[in-house]
């Protein structure tokens, strides 16, 4: 059962992730909570100190998405699918979240970024080197560099405004940068996993979803 100050970086969290960091004052944070400047005081030395932690909660609930993938599903489906889910996600997080971090707190973001990087690129080049004895993957890659263009794609279309000039959609630009990129550190067998695993998906967003396509 979650503690008070677990509740309160949870609340926290949810709020700078919709409304991003700037707009959260003392008063809306007591307001907000419930509870007195005294309480907040009690655990958080201040508010950088506050989300310094939050930052920490957010990182801990993504990688413990990465540590409870599905189990039986072949590499290069299972590594796309995690990008394209975090592809996806993203726009749920208010632009403000990131501008703040990034305008008022560089520091403390690079701090946070620096002590969690090695957990996040560990697994995912753990997967990497799984997908390359599976087959799927091309044994003259180096892992930790197909990574870095996986993260720099990512980066550039879920946080810098290239790609939110042009007039399409999330899906679309996910389907001509990082489907692209993967088929290039694919195998053979890999592409023809990977394209299957593409088309499935495309078919079932389809049908849920048809006014989209």
């Amino acid at each position: 059962m979650a503690n008070a100050k677990d509740e309160m970086l949870s609340t926290c969290l949810k709020y700078f992730l919709q409304h991003g960091i700037r707009k959260m004052s003392n008063e809306k944070l007591v307001a907000l909570l419930g509870i007195s400047t005294k309480t907040i005081y009690k655990y958080f030395k201040n508010k950088e100190k506050l989300l310094e932690e939050v930052l920490h909660l957010y990182h801990d609930q993504r990688y413990e998405m990465l540590q409870n993938l599905p189990p039986g599903q072949d590499t290069v489906s299972l590594l796309f699918d995690v990008w394209r889910n975090a592809i996806e996600t993203e726009p749920r997080v208010s632009k403000l979240f990131y501008q703040d971090l990034d305008y008022y707190y560089p520091k403390l973001a690079k701090k946070v970024e620096s002590s969690i990087a090695k957990k996040f690129s560990d697994k995912f080049i753990e997967m990497i080197e799984h997908g390359i004895v599976e087959g799927v993957f091309r044994k003259d890659i180096v892992p930790a560099i197909v990574l870095e263009g996986i993260y720099a794609l990512y980066v550039s279309i879920v946080r810098e405004k290239q790609y939110k000039l042009l007039s399409a959609s999330t899906y679309e630009i996910l389907q001509n940068t990082i489907a692209v990129y993967f088929r290039g550190f694919c195998t053979h067998k890999g592409i023809t996993i990977l394209d299957r695993h593409i088309n499935q998906y495309n078919a079932t967003q389809k049908s849920t979803n048809p006014k989209k396509y």
